[in-house]
């Protein structure tokens, strides 16, 4: 790729995000949290409980299975990949002001999924569907933004993070001597293309069944090995600790060059892991079939909570107790991989390129689950035509190969561009209708009171006919 493309997607990485995304993630999610109370940290209980809660309507998605939807595409490469660059280009303190975000970001990740509940629409076939795309144009009226909505999920989910879970991936191999930065990355490009080609094109229903089987295991397992790491080096948990804290504050090392600074990079990697306020999760939390819209909005900050204080801390605990260094140099899989490698040997690295192999693919093909939603909104709730689909399924493959062989920061600089521009449009949005989901909120928790399991209707909160479909009933 060109510098001169590189230095401009650069460019506009680094000014979306400070000072433009900083500014109204930080707004946007301080403002949900004071409007609700903190209700993200206040009925952390009752998330828990509804998690286990059947679904409302038999034979219909429950809260369970439409948070494990979204789980997956949050699981993956930038739990691990993710975090290791954050701290090897940010700092230690990225882990801090990732931790920040994650608290804040998840009262957006509830008010999104509430809004997603609420505007939602049934099918013919009983289920249920929805998203930012339908709540913006049935309550906004401004189907032109839900339109430039989905046209920046499609970037993200299909080029996007495609390019960037691909290239995730093939780093892992760097540490081994075969490795060779021409060929190794074309090779494992084109392996996954092909495997992902063959999934996507009417085959591989196997591959997919067994590798959605064993991702929940190899999440277990990631969790289970980091614990280990982190209680062999347990005497030098303080002095992390205090190093994460001292790097977070250092806010003239910040302010230096806040571009490039563990501020900057604990939001970015934060955001791309756990993607709360994003608009990704609300398309899987309307599929749900509960009784009342804020149960699946408090079940979904389970997901950011997971994601960021379960996963991304265990890469990032992991790495820094080992003491490794965390340079520029080892920025990515080769940083995790140095760090597991103190406690296991050689097993270490191979543990985590098998543990990538798998959240990459299953990213690969559950991104794709976001981007049919869209072209069907896109296409006025139809299908696409067969040609156009295989047509489609066929630039994605070709994304996968090439994100395997461009440069570190080409990736990751379409992510954040395209990831940037899905959160520009859906938290403004949110903000705009915060009301109906606040009152909700106040709705669900003055039935509970009661000692009801709350029900919805919309003229509950003076929803008319005309502006939600599936809550009249």
């Amino acid at each position: 790729m060109g510098k001169a493309v590189l230095d401009l997607l650069n460019s506009i990485d680094s000014i979306m995000y400070y000072p433009v995304l900083i500014i109204v993630m930080a707004v946007s999610g301080i403002y949900f949290t004071i409007l609700t109370k903190g209700v993200q940290i206040r009925l952390f209980r009752e998330s828990c409980r509804l998690v286990m809660e059947p679904s409302h309507e038999k034979g219909q998605v429950s809260s369970f299975q439409a948070l494990m939807v979204s789980t997956a595409s949050r699981v993956g490469t930038g739990n691990i990949i993710g975090v290791s660059t954050a701290i090897c280009l940010g700092g230690p303190g990225a882990c801090f002001w990732m931790w920040v975000m994650c608290i804040i970001g998840a009262s957006s990740a509830f008010m999104e999924s509430t809004l997603a509940q609420i505007y939602k629409r049934r099918d013919d076939d009983g289920s249920c569907y929805g998203g930012p795309a339908y709540y913006i144009e049935r309550a906004l009226h401004a189907r032109w933004l839900s339109v430039l909505f989905c046209i920046f999920l499609i970037a993200t989910y299909a080029v996007g993070f495609n390019l960037l879970c691909s290239y995730n991936l093939q780093s892992t191999f760097a540490v081994y001597s075969f490795y060779h930065p021409k060929t190794t990355p074309v090779i494992v490009g084109a392996v996954l293309a092909v495997l992902v080609g063959y999934c996507l094109l009417g085959g591989g229903k196997r591959i997919v069944k067994l590798t959605s089987v064993l991702v929940p295991f190899m999440g277990i397992a990631y969790v289970a090995i980091s614990l280990i790491v982190i209680l062999a080096n347990i005497t030098h948990i303080p002095a992390m600790f205090a190093e994460i804290i001292r790097d977070a504050f250092d806010f003239k090392a910040i302010f230096g060059g806040i571009a490039g600074s563990c501020l900057v990079y604990g939001i970015k990697r934060g955001l791309y892991s756990n993607e709360a306020g994003v608009g990704s999760a609300p398309n899987a939390s309307a599929s749900a079939a509960v009784s009342h819209p804020v149960k699946q909005g408090l079940v979904q900050t389970l997901s950011v909570y997971m994601d960021t204080l379960l996963l991304c801390t265990a890469t990032a605990l992991m790495c820094l107790s080992t003491g490794v260094p965390h340079t520029e140099e080892v920025s990515g899989a080769m940083y995790v991989q140095n760090a597991i490698s103190t406690v296991f040997g050689k097993i270490g690295p191979l543990f985590i390129t098998v543990a990538m192999i798998l959240f990459a693919f299953t990213t690969l093909l559950g991104n794709l689950y976001y981007v049919d939603n869209a072209l069907i909104f896109m296409n006025h709730k139809k299908a696409p035509s067969k040609r156009f689909s295989v047509i489609f399924k066929i630039i994605c493959i070709l994304v996968v190969f090439l994100g395997a062989v461009i440069p570190m920061d080409a990736a990751w600089a379409m992510a954040d561009i395209t990831m940037g521009g899905m959160t520009l449009i859906n938290l403004p949005a949110c903000m705009l209708l915060g009301k109906v989901a606040i009152d909700a909120l106040q709705d669900y928790e003055k039935q509970k009171k009661k000692g009801k399991n709350p029900t919805f209707h919309g003229r509950n909160i003076g929803l008319s006919r005309d502006e939600i479909d599936y809550w009249n009933e």
